[in-house]
């Protein structure tokens, strides 16, 4: 049985308590560049978006969990691009305070995630999308088994520039 309860965090279900957590996410322009988002939201597109995030992957082909430290929400862990016919999923996370940073909250949250994946989910392969220059996550996938495979160029478009994209996949074995 897949725990979704590491040693020192867990990863959970959205709740419509998360709403200022992930109003300030969203609004976030610094990770605007990771996400894609290009525009703020609203609390009430917030609102509505958390009144649906309990439908299944199956049906809407991701699923954005809580990272909870204490009993404090910390960052947020998704998988996108949910392919049940080919058996993969893609990842991303981001820890919103810096000062949670480099204290092994992403190795503890992507290996308990990589668990459900390949056990629940029945799913051979997980990958990630990490930018070039993002030399945390990049050791972060590396070291839990993401293998380099390609380098997407001129993928990014931020702050009047190109950027690469490195994609990283780990295979169940």
């Amino acid at each position: 049985m897949v725990n979704l309860q590491g040693e020192h965090i867990r990863l959970r279900a959205l709740e419509p308590t998360d709403l200022d957590f992930l109003y300030e996410l969203e609004n976030n322009t610094d990770l605007w560049e990771i996400s894609g988002t290009t525009t703020p939201y609203s609390k009430h597109v917030l609102k509505l978006y958390l009144d649906n995030a309990h439908r299944d992957i199956y049906d809407v082909k991701q699923l954005r969990l809580c990272i909870v430290k204490e009993n404090k929400v910390v960052g947020l862990i998704d998988l996108f691009d949910f392919d049940p016919q080919n058996k993969r999923v893609g990842v991303g996370i981001v820890v919103l305070d810096d000062k949670e940073r480099n204290k092994g909250i992403g190795t503890e949250a992507v290996s308990l995630l990589t668990d459900y994946v390949f056990q629940v989910l029945g799913l051979r392969q997980l990958y990630a999308n990490v930018l070039e220059e993002n030399a945390a996550s990049l050791y972060l996938f590396k070291k839990l088994g993401f293998v380099e495979v390609g380098i997407k160029k001129d993928w990014i478009f931020s702050n009047g520039m190109f950027k690469n994209e490195i994609l990283l996949q780990k295979i169940k074995a």
